[in-house]
């Protein structure tokens, strides 16, 4: 292998220095997977900046992501075009001189405000007859096997084949800062399982969170439910089960859900953003799947604990729906409190031993 290579990407010229915008999908799981393309751009151009677009919501996420030099907040309405809003955002790139962007949603929307900028190189997939606002179009996304490989493969070179492996998402969240919010939180030292019970999609919620916790805290365990505004019934679920023990955290602010992830021993989630948050923080993770593949959308980072329905796997397994209308949702209502709660006790005493 090249010794400018790393897992296959070569590094290009480390005299190039011009800014390289990247406009991700802004749900929170694939905000933090977009940070491997951050990291392939910085392994091809070592010299060249790398900012995101981001919404307000993932904002905290950039705080840390080695390699990004900033995030450009703005918040572009989903129902409608607001070019107004585009155009003020326009202004704001076309300040920043960027060289190239890459444009990883295959919307005409996305590709709006890189193009009004007149960023030189705006690279991205065929979509929604994006010509002319797209001037690098890319093609073959639908042979490309995952989520992953159709966004990173944009920060290659066109054709290039994709390396055997990709660099692994990233958060770094110092020990210190953790330790702060947890005791400005009065969450005590001892060890701690953070649960995220939400996902987008009523058929990846398992539904046994509450028995879980009450287990998790029977065992001496600290149980938090870690969650956005939307998570809030449940949380209130969790903590009445548990005689409120259990800690609800759930609110508008993502930076708490991470600082949660990155304080806990173990986390248990859906297949939800807060799993690939914990995954790429490298807090143990258990990610448990019913209706959608592990293969297509577990992290990259790989998790301590996969659970599956493992009695017999169903024929509609996996539907990827977001509202289960086979087998009353038996891919999830087959997975038993007590199985989670021993596997995140076993997954916890082996982290204690590395």
């Amino acid at each position: 292998m090249n010794l400018n290579s790393l897992n296959g990407i070569e590094m290009e010229d480390s005299a190039d220095t011009r800014p390289i915008l990247i406009v991700p999908y802004m749900w929170i799981g694939d905000f933090v997977r977009g940070h491997t393309v951050v990291r392939v751009l910085k392994q091809r151009w070592p010299n060249r900046p790398v900012d995101l677009l981001v919404t307000p919501l993932c904002a905290p996420l950039v705080d840390y992501m080695p390699g990004v030099r900033a995030g450009i907040v703005w918040n572009l309405p989903r129902s409608r075009l607001a070019l107004a809003k585009q155009r003020g955002l326009a202004t704001e790139l076309r300040a920043r001189g960027y060289g190239t962007a890459l444009v990883l949603p295959r919307t005409w929307k996305a590709a709006i405000a890189p193009a009004l900028a007149g960023i030189p190189e705006r690279v991205g997939f065929f979509g929604e007859a994006r010509f002319g606002l797209i001037n690098r179009m890319r093609w073959g996304e639908k042979a490309l096997p995952r989520f992953i490989d159709k966004n990173a493969a944009l920060a290659l070179p066109d054709s290039a084949p994709l390396p055997p492996e990709w660099p692994v998402p990233q958060l770094v969240v110092p020990l210190e800062e953790a330790a702060r919010w947890r005791q400005a939180s009065g969450l005590g030292t001892g060890p701690a399982v953070a649960l995220g019970p939400g996902s987008v999609g009523a058929s990846k919620r398992w539904t046994y969170y509450p028995e879980a916790a009450r287990l998790l805290i029977e065992r001496g365990l600290d149980v938090w439910v870690v969650g956005g505004p939307g998570e809030k019934t449940l949380a209130q679920e969790i903590v009445s089960t548990t005689g409120g023990k259990a800690r609800d955290l759930t609110g508008t602010d993502l930076r708490n859900g991470i600082l949660a992830m990155a304080a806990a021993s173990v986390a248990i989630s859906n297949d939800s953003g807060l799993m690939h948050i914990a995954a790429a923080i490298g807090t143990p993770t258990m990610g448990i799947f019913g209706p959608t593949s592990p293969y297509l959308w577990a992290p990259l980072n790989g998790l301590a604990a996969t659970v599956l329905q493992t009695k017999s796997k169903l024929s509609c397994q996996p539907c990827q729906r977001t509202v289960c209308t086979m087998n009353d949702h038996r891919c999830m209502r087959d997975i038993a409190a007590a199985e989670v709660a021993d596997i995140a006790q076993r997954v916890m005493a082996q982290s204690s031993v590395r």
